[in-house]
C-alpha cells in the first residue's frame, strides 16, 4: 500500500513537485517562503519519476534524488516522497487527484514557481489542476512578467487573491491562487546540471 507523508485533519500541507535533479537551496528557499506566507504546517516535496514536458536522459535515479533531497531539506516540517512513481504517476493532474481523494481532511495548496506558470497552460488538465485546490506561485528571476501575462494567469485571472491575503489560501474553495514575490533564487537545477564537469 502507497504511504503518504503524514496528514492530520485540518492541517495545512503545502506540495511542492519537481524532479529535484539536481534539488538545490532555491528548492529549500521556495519551501521556506511558501511555508512562512501561507502559513503551511507542512511542505511535501513530492521528486517525481520525470517531468513529461522535459528530457529525461541525464536524469539520475529517483532513489538518489529523494536521498539528496533529505540531506538538502534538514527540516521537521519538509517531508520528501517519491509516491507518484508507485502510483504511476506522469502528470501533476495524475497526483492531485490521488492526494485529493486520500487526504481529503487535510488542506492542501500546489506550490509552483513562476516558470512553471508561464507553461502551465501546456499541463495536462491544467484547468482541473486549478479546480482541485488552491495554488501558490513563488515570483522566480526574469519570469515575472512572463508569468503573470501567460494563457493560463489571464484565464484564471478572476481567482487570483491579493497577496497580502496570502495566508488564507490554504481555507479558500478552489479555484484560488496567489502570486507571492519576495526575495527570489536565481539557482537552477539546469544550470546546475551543465555546471558539472562532464566524465569521458
Amino acid at each position: 500500500m502507497v504511504q503518504l507523508p503524514p496528514h492530520p485533519s485540518r492541517l495545512r500541507i503545502g506540495l511542492y513537485g519537481g524532479s529535484f535533479n539536481p534539488p538545490h537551496a532555491g528548492h529549500r528557499h521556495v519551501t521556506l517562503l511558501a511555508m512562512r506566507r501561507l502559513r503551511l504546517d507542512r511542505v511535501w516535496w513530492l521528486v517525481t519519476p520525470g517531468n513529461p514536458l522535459k528530457e529525461l536522459s541525464g536524469l539520475a535515479p529517483l532513489s538518489e534524488r529523494m536521498a539528496a533531497a533529505r540531506a538538502l531539506a534538514r527540516h521537521p516540517r519538509i517531508a520528501v516522497t517519491g509516491f507518484e512513481a508507485e502510483i504511476g504517476a506522469r502528470y501533476t493532474l495524475d497526483t492531485l487527484e490521488y492526494v485529493a481523494a486520500r487526504a481529503a481532511a487535510a488542506r492542501f495548496v500546489w506550490i509552483m514557481g513562476a516558470d512553471n506558470l508561464a507553461q502551465f497552460s501546456r499541463w495536462r488538465g491544467w484547468r482541473r489542476i486549478a479546480e482541485l485546490m488552491p495554488f501558490a506561485v513563488v515570483d522566480r528571476p526574469g519570469w515575472t512578467l512572463r508569468a503573470t501575462r501567460s494563457k493560463a494567469a489571464l484565464a484564471l485571472g478572476p481567482f487570483r487573491i491579493d497577496e497580502t491575503d496570502a495566508s488564507i489560501l490554504p481555507d479558500l474553495p478552489p479555484p484560488a491562487w496567489v502570486f507571492l514575490h519576495g526575495p527570489r533564487s536565481p539557482l537552477s537545477s539546469t544550470v546546475l546540471r551543465q555546471q558539472r564537469p562532464r566524465t569521458f
